[in-house]
């Protein structure tokens, strides 16, 4: 499976979150493939309601978003959140630019929470770096997904 997001983003959404710790090019690989499987995956659960109220429209509130934030105060790209948003769901659906942004500011947040719980173990591990170990660490502790 190729990783539509861009490691740049998603790197500096790491380093924002790791302070003094470097990060290596293999923790935002990593952060940004499990990024995508959880926006595959929200777009889906997404899909079901828009379907429910008789639509083919995702719109932010199937996000379960209310308001939306303004697009430029997201660091991650809304083109690639759009193709994650239809990595799984058919093509009959389309969606609309305020469930992008939507998606991109939950997918933000969720990587800004990755992050943050990644550099907390790499100090712990003792080292000056955050890896791919501890992005995958998180997912094994605190994930239950």
């Amino acid at each position: 499976m190729s990783v539509e997001l861009p490691f740049a983003p998603v790197d500096a959404i790491i380093r924002r979150n790791a302070g003094t710790l470097r990060v290596s090019a293999e923790a935002a690989e990593e952060l940004a493939r499990r990024i995508q499987d959880y926006g595959a995956d929200l777009a889906i659960d997404a899909a079901e309601r828009a379907t429910a109220d008789d639509r083919k429209t995702l719109m932010a509130e199937d996000f379960g978003v209310e308001s939306v934030v303004d697009k430029d105060e997201v660091e991650l790209p809304i083109a690639p959140v759009d193709r994650i948003a239809r990595l799984r769901i058919d093509d009959r659906y389309r969606v609309s630019m305020d469930a992008r942004v939507a998606l991109a500011d939950i997918l933000e947040d969720y990587a800004d929470n990755v992050a943050e719980a990644a550099a907390i173990l790499a100090r712990h591990a003792d080292r000056r770096t955050v890896k791919a170990e501890d992005v995958q660490t998180y997912f094994e502790l605190f994930d239950q997904r």
